[in-house]
């Protein structure tokens, strides 16, 4: 190609250049100029983000990956018995926990798969419980993915760190409860933290992997147990692992318990209690120290293992635990309430002296019943029985035979022969002044405060007139009461100690690592309004009623005995009339100089023929530790009671010779427990039906006393006698 050729094209090109629009060219122009000025714009604003207003959040996040807080855990207190044998130890156990920010961005996959196949949890499960993690408590702290690691499993993690950055293998504190099952109740356990509770107790140290107490003593004295962690500072490098210690503070462990309880006993008690009831029924004992209110035992029937939750617990294991019929995770001494049935007679008895209704001479005839004429119609005539006719009584007979008829006249009063009995608010307002109704004090969650009915309430709430025959079942605690049997404990010691009404607890003292006390714990008290001589009385009665009456089970050689059964109907009556039976006894000993007081409950059983027997063994065992002088089915024969020869029994007041139903013969001695409150039976000659609505007993079924608050497990109602159609079970309760 020749120079000119080439000029020629470069004209070409020129002039084809030269030809372009002006416009364009300068529009073209503009709109690049305009690019980048606003990519500019654009990187200066992020520019200005980052550095300004984020600065100091990205330098904060970027020490944060050069340095690492790390917790060291601090062992939790360990707990004894009142002798110094160790119940409760600290173990080791794996955990694997991952930091979801030292995870491989875009390989969080890949990471969970390789956890995954070690650890036998599905990747899926892995990756929700790191993002709940992240939502809780960010993605720089650690989460636990699975604790309680087998070590072959723990050691194969940790060959597997170097490749999965944000993986851990940490060791942790656990529990090991060294007693089984046999004070569950009473130690509780320890849980993992919930979210919920991590929420609310963040402030105050707690971590997101934390175990804390979840019942028992583990949940009430939390802040004693649980010690301080501590933590160290370190340098950890891009992929989380450690590098150096920058500093370090050493955690502070926990501070020791010593509980009042007596293993030795506990055990003897626990094996008792369990031959006088059955695997499905609730029951309840405990032993206490009338002067300190220390409880030296206490136990409840069934019963569960503690080292259950040190593990992981699998949804199917825990809802055959929470659905048993026996409810073991209830505590039924404390949580579970109950109609008292005639150990509530040993209040009564104390008002009535304190507000002079009787003395020890007042002298009451029980010919089997009584008859209360209906206000409306007297042609209706309620007939309140006794257990048996047993004749002229005077104080200490009333209380020793357990006689319903005595009681009757003392809470209610009789108006055919001019007595004049306590009535129900005073009923009311002894019973809470003996600490029913409200909560003991006991130093273990989940304690129902029991129910103490008046008119009042019942008008409130049922919408109907309080009656004679509803004292009259109050009297004998029937009816609407309800009591925990550690509130029947803390009255009964009431009366043991002279009127000091003791706050029962189970732990003694704090200890340090060394053994030396702390801090020796003691009982809060009131006084009753009894007089101590009153109470004197009321006692020397419940001796007669162990010596000669019909608390004899309850006699050992080793110890003399003060106590009261109780026998309280419950349920739907049966096909002949009668009612299954809740099985008391209260009582104490020495009866001279009291030492302790004890209560024994049996869902199902007798205060006479099962509950005495159960709480005379275990008196023997702490008086003589030789164990029992009898065994089940052995019982000392109740005493027949003595022959009525004021009236013919068989014959009501007022009425033609036509036998009462059901009466017992006047000699006949009760085939099972004499507490039992019979329903009264109307009487009416056939030609005269009543005008007007009868007022005593209620002819629909009562509303049962107002329940717990939801944060208690929910309680078990006692009904009145023959009144409710069906038993008020506990539903559950959720660890």
């Amino acid at each position: 190609m020749s120079y000119f050729e080439g000029r020629r094209r470069w004209r070409s090109r020129k002039e084809k250049r030269e030809g372009t629009p002006a416009g364009r060219s300068t529009s073209m122009t503009a709109i690049m100029r305009g690019l980048v000025i606003l990519m500019f714009g654009i990187l200066i604003i992020q520019l200005v983000n980052l550095q300004v207003i984020k600065g100091e959040q990205y330098r904060e996040q970027a020490e944060i990956n050069a340095l690492r807080e790390i917790p060291i855990p601090a062992n939790r207190g360990l707990i004894y018995d009142r002798n110094g044998t160790l119940l409760v130890q600290n173990t080791a156990r794996f955990s694997a926990t991952i930091i979801p920010g030292d995870l491989t961005d875009g390989d969080e996959a890949t990471a969970y798969r390789m956890i995954s196949n070690v650890i036998g949890m599905p990747a899926s499960e892995i990756e929700a419980r790191v993002t709940e993690g992240i939502e809780v408590q960010g993605e720089f702290n650690p989460t636990v993915i699975k604790g309680d690691l087998e070590r072959d499993v723990a050691l194969t993690l940790i060959e597997l760190e170097p490749h999965v950055p944000g993986l851990s293998v940490q060791v942790e504190p656990s529990r090991n409860y060294l007693t089984g099952d046999l004070l569950s109740h009473i130690l509780g356990y320890i849980g993992p933290i919930s979210a919920e509770e991590y929420e609310a107790l963040a402030d105050e140290g707690y971590l997101y992997q934390d175990f804390l107490g979840k019942s028992g003593v583990e949940l009430s004295y939390e802040d004693i147990l649980r010690g301080k962690a501590g933590k160290k500072l370190v340098e950890v490098d891009a992929a989380g692992r450690e590098l150096r210690v920058i500093s370090e503070r050493r955690p502070i462990d926990g501070t020791n318990l010593v509980l009042t309880i007596d293993l030795d006993l506990q055990a003897a008690v626990q094996e008792i209690l369990g031959e006088y009831s059955t695997d499905n029924d609730n029951a309840a004992a405990a032993v206490i120290d009338v002067k300190t209110g220390e409880l030296l035992s206490m136990v409840s029937l069934p019963t569960f293992d503690g080292n259950f939750f040190s593990g992981p617990v699998s949804e199917e294991a825990l809802a055959s635990l929470i659905e048993s019929p026996g409810k073991p995770l209830v505590n039924h001494a404390i949580s579970d309430r109950y109609a008292p049935g005639s150990t509530f007679k040993t209040i009564v008895g104390s008002a009535a002296l304190q507000e002079g209704v009787a003395s020890t001479g007042t002298t009451i005839v029980s010919r089997g019943y009584i008859n209360v004429e209906n206000e409306f119609d007297p042609n209706v005539v309620y007939v309140y029985k006794d257990w048996a006719p047993l004749g002229a009584l005077d104080f200490y007979d009333g209380i020793a035979m357990s006689s319903n008829v005595y009681f009757y006249y003392l809470a209610g009063g009789f108006a055919d022969e001019g007595f004049r009995g306590l009535g129900a608010d005073k009923v009311a307002e002894y019973a809470r002044a003996f600490g029913l109704g409200s909560l003991t004090g006991i130093d273990i969650g989940g304690e129902s405060d029991g129910f103490v009915p008046d008119p009042a309430w019942k008008q409130e709430t049922v919408g109907e007139t309080w009656t004679i025959g509803d004292t009259y079942n109050f009297g004998i605690g029937q009816g609407y009461v309800a009591t925990t049997p550690i509130q029947m404990l803390r009255a009964i010691t009431a009366i043991a100690n002279g009127g000091t009404l003791v706050t029962p607890h189970v732990v003694a003292e704090y200890e340090d690592s060394l053994g030396n006390t702390l801090e020796a714990l003691s009982s809060d008290t009131s006084t009753v309004p009894v007089d101590t001589a009153n109470l004197q009385i009321v006692g020397q009665g419940m001796r007669q009623s162990v010596t000669s009456g019909v608390a004899r089970n309850a006699s050992v050689s080793s110890v003399a005995v003060a106590g009261k059964t109780g026998t309280a109907e419950f349920g739907a009556s049966r096909d002949d009339g009668t009612y299954e039976t809740h099985g008391w006894f209260v009582g104490y000993a020495p009866a001279e100089d009291p030492e302790i007081a004890v209560v024994v409950f049996l869902q199902r059983g007798s205060g006479g023929s099962d509950a005495s027997p159960a709480a005379a063994r275990i008196l023997d065992y702490y008086f003589s530790g030789g164990g029992p002088t009898y065994g089940p089915g052995e019982d000392i024969p109740v005493p027949d009671p003595s022959p009525v020869d004021v009236l013919d029994a068989t014959a009501a007041p007022g009425t033609t010779d036509e036998p009462i139903a059901d009466l017992p013969e006047p000699t006949a001695a009760p085939e099972e427990d004499p507490d039992t409150a019979p329903e009264p039976e109307p009487t009416a000659p056939p030609t005269a039906p009543p005008t007007a609505p009868p007022t005593s007993p209620p002819t629909e079924p009562p509303v049962a006393p107002p329940t717990d608050p939801p944060t208690e497990p929910p309680q078990e109602t006692s009904p009145p006698a023959a009144a409710l159609p069906d038993e008020r079970r506990p539903h559950g309760v959720v660890p």
